[in-house]
């Protein structure tokens, strides 16, 4: 048996060694393990840990099996490009706001086929604003106006330079990103039925799903409930009360990725029509605000993929009026009391082809 404290991504190397040696291994979270403060050095540390060891007192954390270990950096090295991409694209429209050229406010996408032929006009020299406002494509041509107002401005030559470079990042960017779903896309075959089954949650694209399967695995059995997947996720409220006080319950720490990817799957489950998730989202942002209801529906939707993936099952959408239907006692109640207070009597008698509670 060998411990080890997790400190960053240097556990890994030090992992990897001992799994192939077949060597039973602990990697501990170094929060739970902190040593009485003042008395802080490499060894003690080490002799602390042995101590906690013997006493029984550490518990491992989740390390996937290498398969999935490499999954998870294959799509979490896609989400950096992809991120990177947008991080040029934002570049090129800083060098054009400086060159005085507006065309971001006309085109929504900055990097459409139609901006594309007029950027490559730009680098090549080119100041016939007609001439490149000709290049749009089907709907753009609409706006061709107001694209020429848009492309009246001054480049010099080392802002075409640095759009000319810019535009190559993102080509090379583009072809990575392909390579990489080609990968990831092969590596997924073994549970391609999985993703299908995450990616029918409303809100969950087929790049989210992946995400989910990467980060969390296929086999529930390592998650003794939905609840404690959420804990382990950093995507629940923590615990934090004190005589009788419950205090600021932030949530925890825990993938960053997986959170990110939750969050982005909740703000658009949230805007959807006549789902569960919509009313969840509209009924707490309410009370609590925008923030707090994404990632309430962030927290349902991944304990709905931890049911989904456990039983094999698709989802099944509770309805928009699951909420209502969960209080409907409660609701007739309070209508009857306060009908009651205006002075009037009421009867409660249910129709033939209503739902029953």
């Amino acid at each position: 048996m060998c411990c080890h404290g997790a400190t960053g991504s240097y556990w890994k190397p030090i992992y990897n060694l001992l799994e192939m040696e077949e060597i039973p291994t602990l990697v501990v979270n170094a929060q739970h393990i902190k040593a009485v403060p003042g008395r802080k050095t490499d060894v003690k540390d080490s002799e602390w840990i042995a101590d906690l060891l013997r006493h029984g007192l550490l518990n491992g954390s989740f390390i996937p099996k290498r398969e999935q270990r490499e999954l998870k950096e294959l799509v979490r090295y896609r989400r950096s490009i992809v991120a990177e991409r947008a991080r040029e694209l934002n570049r090129i429209q800083k060098v054009l706001e400086g060159a005085n050229i507006k065309l971001g406010s006309v085109v929504s996408d900055i990097d459409g086929k139609s901006s594309r032929r007029m950027l490559d006009m730009l680098i090549a020299g080119c100041t016939d604003v007609q001439a490149m406002a000709d290049k749009a494509l089907r709907q753009m041509r609409k706006k061709i106006p107001q694209i020429e107002e848009a492309l009246h401005g001054f480049m010099g030559d080392h802002q075409r330079t640095m759009l000319r470079l810019m535009l190559k990042h993102i080509d090379i960017l583009e072809e990575q990103v392909l390579s990489l779903d080609q990968v990831i896309q092969e590596r997924m075959k073994p549970v391609k039925d999985q993703v299908s089954l995450v990616d029918s949650i409303p809100g969950v694209a087929e790049r989210s799903a992946q995400v989910i399967i990467a980060e969390i695995g296929i086999n529930m059995n390592q998650f003794p409930s939905d609840s404690h997947l959420a804990s382990w996720a950093g995507i629940c409220p923590g615990n934090n009360e004190s005589a009788g006080k419950r205090k600021s319950g932030k949530t925890r720490k825990g993938s960053d990725m997986l959170r990110t990817t939750l969050m982005e799957c909740a703000k658009v489950a949230g805007h959807l029509k006549n789902t569960y998730f919509s009313a969840q989202y509209a009924r707490i942002a309410a009370r609590r605000g925008n923030n707090r209801a994404t990632v309430a529906v962030a927290h349902a939707i991944l304990k709905a993929a931890y049911h989904i993936l456990k039983n094999n099952t698709p989802y099944k959408e509770l309805g928009p009026d699951y909420f209502d239907q969960r209080r409907k006692a409660e609701i007739v109640k309070k209508s009857v009391k306060r009908l009651e207070t205006f002075g009037f009597t009421v009867t409660i008698e249910q129709s033939a082809n209503s739902s029953t509670a």
